[in-house]
């Protein structure tokens, strides 16, 4: 049983991103997001969705699905590929801190 906590706990470990997101990059970043989707994350116009205090896991994934053809959206998988992986970390910290 102590193993397999110790393994459990080295996954867990390893899986975490080897950087803390950077909000105010993050915000830098938006600039490319805000014509869709608002300047702060609201939305003007209903078929695209507010990402202001959507949880920060929920937008990586939905980058990294975007990106990786996993979820489909021609807009959305050509602004999500040239994102890195501190980019996409960058813009979920920040849109998860607007309130």
């Amino acid at each position: 049983m102590k193993k397999l906590t110790l393994a459990l706990a080295a996954s867990v470990v390893m899986a975490a991103p080897a950087f803390a997101a950077d909000v105010e990059a993050g915000k830098a970043k938006s600039a490319m997001c805000a014509a869709c989707h608002g300047a702060t994350g609201i939305s003007a116009v209903p078929m695209y969705p507010n990402l202001a205090g959507q949880k920060e896991a929920y937008l990586v994934k939905q980058l990294k699905d975007f990106k990786s053809g996993t979820r489909k959206d021609p807009v959305m998988g050509a602004m999500a590929m040239p994102l890195s992986d501190a980019d996409i970390a960058n813009l979920s910290a920040y849109y998860a801190s607007v309130k």
